[in-house]
């Protein structure tokens, strides 16, 4: 598996066992809205919550405000790319 691959596997389980998701974390797309539940994985705000302080535990990288955290929260892919700006691949 190359690193961007396992850094995604990463990210998707850690969504998966921090919303509690019933799908496995291959099951969860790079690009589903994580917070739509229409079309996405329909992650709420106390999921939010365990998501930024996993993110800043398991990555080293903090996500300091809302605006921030809007962005980057968006989907598997919008983490994945802030982990890779902030060095953390």
């Amino acid at each position: 598996m190359s690193s961007d691959a396992d850094l995604r596997m990463r990210v998707k389980t850690m969504i998966v066992q921090c919303a509690r998701l019933k799908i496995q974390p291959a099951d969860l797309k790079d690009d589903w809205p994580l917070f739509d539940k229409e079309k996405g994985a329909g992650l709420d705000s106390i999921d939010v919550l365990e998501l930024v302080v996993n993110v800043e535990k398991t990555f080293g990288v903090q996500i300091p405000d809302r605006e921030t955290g809007a962005k980057v929260l968006h989907s598997v892919n919008t983490i994945v790319e802030h982990l890779k700006a902030a060095g953390k691949t």
